[in-house]
């Protein structure tokens, strides 16, 4: 119960972040978008903590690999992202972002031995021909030109990066680091490598006083960020790294839902039929073989 309540609140979140980030985009450059996000979550991270009197002392061993989890996963995997959708649509970044499951089992298998199973493999691959059939509009007017092939370079780079982070959250949860202090400090090693990054690039430090922005913003870091990453890494360390992953593929279902309402989206027979086999490897994925066996017999 708790797995699915983890994964249902990842997918229902995330799904939702896309209009909070929407309206961070515009005056406040990306960088300082992002280091405000994390920056804030790492905050109300520490105060839940300093509150649930929770200890924070951790070894330099320990920090090091925190900070690797905090930059892959809480800054310059979002960076690229940014930079990705100066060149190409979310619609493609989304389809892309989708290799997470296939990267996360392939580098479980590389860096923590997690044994590769055959459903979850063919699950994935089910839900990536299904998100490709979700978006075919969007992918079939892509022109695959040099900047196209760049932003999905740039696209692929943050998938990877984000790969490594949920690899090195399970990492870390192997060696007993608990998922929230481990957040806190975390999110601030990214908040302060993307601060060195908007300072490096030269992008002017802004903070766009309207209600639009900060409201995102809030949401971004409480939600996104705090109780989101929460969810999704607790459930890494719980069922893999590869099963979890699989909330990649749901979440846009989610965001294209709210779209029908806020935005007009029209559905699609290949978008309905993608839903389908979305599920389908869904289920597949994360189904324990010996359900499977029950419901067949």
């Amino acid at each position: 119960m708790l797995n699915i309540l983890f994964y249902s609140f990842t997918i229902l979140i995330w799904g939702s972040t896309w209009l909070g980030i929407k309206y961070q985009l515009g005056v406040v450059a990306p960088a300082w978008s992002i280091a405000y996000r994390f920056a804030l979550a790492a905050l109300l991270l520490m105060i839940w903590c300093l509150v649930t009197k929770r200890s924070m002392r951790f070894s330099v061993k320990d920090h090091l690999y925190i900070a690797l989890q905090g930059i892959m996963l809480f800054s310059l995997n979002y960076f690229l992202f940014y930079l990705s959708e100066l060149y190409i649509t979310s619609g493609l970044a989304a389809v892309v972002f989708s290799t997470i499951v296939i990267m996360n089992l392939i580098n479980g298998r590389i860096f923590l031995g997690t044994p590769m199973e055959w459903r979850v493999l063919l699950g994935a691959g089910a839900g990536l021909v299904g998100l490709g059939l979700l978006f075919w509009p969007e992918l079939a007017s892509v022109n695959f030109s040099g900047p196209i092939l760049f932003g999905m370079f740039l696209s692929f780079g943050a998938t990877y990066l984000a790969s490594l982070g949920n690899i090195l959250s399970a990492r870390n949860q192997q060696q007993m680091l608990p998922v929230v202090q481990t957040n806190a400090y975390g999110m601030s090693y990214g908040a302060l490598c993307m601060l060195l990054i908007a300072v490096l690039s030269g992008d002017p430090m802004q903070l766009e006083m309207t209600p639009a922005y900060l409201i995102s913003l809030g949401y971004l870091a409480l939600f996104g960020s705090v109780i989101a990453f929460g969810c999704y890494l607790s459930l890494i360390g719980r069922i893999g790294a590869g099963r979890a992953a699989y909330a990649t593929l749901l979440f846009p279902i989610v965001a294209l839902l709210l779209s029908t309402i806020w935005e007009d989206y029209h559905w699609t027979i290949p978008g309905v039929l993608g839903i389908g086999l979305i599920l389908c490897g869904n289920y597949l994925a994360l189904v324990k073989k010996k359900q499977i066996r029950k419901e067949i017999v």
